[in-house]
């Protein structure tokens, strides 16, 4: 199944779940008009499906493998687009070899 076909099971599923349902059809649209969707769209997409209980009924409705059809290339789209961040500190090469131990190479 690809992004398109997934974005309107959610749709159909999401008859139940408005705000679900909403997000779905404008992210089908626009996929259907051959433009992009901001993976934020689909974030949130996932994000309200679960919030609303609409993950769970898929799980309950369908074999593990047809879920999987539906939830994943969102999930894939998701995971390609959205920018990695992370709270670690970034390196700078006046921090010297982030390679080396502390003290490495002094003179004892």
């Amino acid at each position: 199944m690809n992004l398109t076909d997934a974005t309107l099971m959610f749709a159909v599923e999401a008859a139940g779940y408005p705000a679900v349902a909403e997000l779905a059809r404008s992210a089908y649209d626009r996929l259907v008009e051959g433009d992009e969707v901001d993976y934020r769209v689909l974030d949130a997409l996932i994000a309200e499906a679960s919030g609303q209980g609409l993950l769970r009924a898929l799980h309950a409705k369908y074999r593990p493998d047809a879920c999987d059809a539906i939830i994943m290339p969102v999930l894939q789209e998701i995971g390609r687009r959205k920018p990695i961040r992370s709270d670690r500190p970034a390196w700078s090469p006046a921090d010297g070899d982030p390679l080396a131990s502390p003290g490495a190479g002094e003179a004892r």
